[in-house]
Order: structure tokens, then sequence, then C-alpha cells
């Protein structure tokens, strides 16, 4: 069974207490749903939400929202959640060219992009999560001197990103093509269910850390 189309999952995130539904999807209303003002991180297109679990574990003085727009995938963060409930961590079933519904100028500190589907056809190009349209969505939720993460084994995707950062008018802080061959990089890394799987394989991992130009 393919995962995206788990028979019931549409119902039971609808009804799931760690999702966010669509009524209360507000910029401004993150301090209310988290009870605390903490900093904001998210993840676009979490897919299983291994990364963001880990993530929410290991820092819980930020709140993290995870973005995923299959159900049957966002139903295993889900589960994860239900076996280790945290209280800094909540989804939203979206698609993410509707970020700014949910999320307002600024209110975002960090955002990840991890292993985005590649959309390889150049006619799907606006639909790549680094492409410069999307960067433009990125710089109205996120705060002046926030920062974007981005992820991948695909090298193809990742040059594309890389060649939009100019046009979009943001600047790589740094780039790497080997990120688990940098020490450094890897410090404090935490890995997606993908990193895990391709870096087993020998692919080297893609990462950049990019910040809006003013």
């Amino acid at each position: 069974m393919r995962l995206r189309n788990i028979t019931g999952s549409k119902e039971v995130i609808a009804e799931n207490e760690f999702v966010v539904p669509e009524e209360e999807w507000k910029p401004g209303h993150w301090r209310e749903i988290f009870g605390n003002d903490h900093p904001l991180q998210i993840e676009v297109g979490m897919g299983k939400g291994k990364f963001l679990h880990t993530m929410a574990k290991l820092h819980p003085e930020i709140n993290f929202v995870g973005i995923e727009k299959y159900s049957s995938v966002l139903l295993r963060a889900v589960q994860k959640m239900e076996k280790e409930p945290l209280p800094n961590l909540r989804f939203l079933r979206m698609e993410a060219e509707e970020l700014t519904r949910a999320f307002g100028p600024g209110e975002v500190d960090r955002i990840y992009l991890n292993f985005s589907d590649p959309w390889p056809k150049d006619r799907h190009a606006k639909r790549r999560l680094p492409s410069r349209e999307f960067l433009a969505r990125y710089d109205v939720i996120l705060k002046k001197n926030g920062r974007l993460e981005f992820k991948t084994d695909n090298r193809e995707l990742f040059e594309f990103a890389l060649g939009e950062l100019e046009p979009a008018g943001w600047e790589a802080e740094f780039v790497t093509y080997d990120l688990h061959g940098d020490a450094d990089l890897m410090a404090g890394n935490v890995m997606t269910e993908y990193e895990e799987k391709f870096s087993a394989l020998g692919n080297p991992i893609c990462k950049y850390q990019i910040y809006r130009k003013y």
C-alpha cells in the first residue's frame, strides 16, 4: 500500500489533538496555541516527522510546527506523537503555498526543508520548495535575521536551489556538497529518515543555510 493512500487517514488527522485545524490557521496565533512566546521554527514538507520530533525533544525551549500535505504521511508523524507526546510540537496538513495563512510577517525564526520533492520536469520548477517563488513566501514569514536550511541528496535539485538565491535576494551562509564529511557541520546534525537511508547507501548529502539580504 502506498503511504499516501491509507484509508481513513484524513479523518484521523482531522480529529487529532496534535494537528491544528484549518479554522485555527491565523497569523499571530502560535503563542496562544503553545501557551508561551518561545521562538518558532517550521519544517515544510516534513514527511513522517522523525527530524522534527527529534528536534523538539532536543530543544524544549523552541516551538516547532511541521507542515505536510499528504494525510497518510502526516499520520506517521501523528502516531509518533501519540507514543511520545511533546508540548512544543504541532502539525499542519497544508499545501506549502498556503504558509502565509498560518504564519504572519516575521513570525518564524527558522525554516527547514529536508529532502524535498525535486519536481524534475522544467515546467514544474515553481513547485520546488527551494524555488524563488517559495523563497518569496518564506521571506514574508521569516524574521529579519532568520535562517533557512535545506538538505538533499539530489545534486541537480541542489544546483537549482543555489541558482535561485541571487535572483530571489538571498545569500548563502554556508554551502556543502558533503555534509557528512564535514565534522563541524555534522555537530548537532539531526538526520531525517531519507538522510539515514541515502547516507547509508553512500550518497553524499548537500546542505545550505541561507538568509535574506536587506
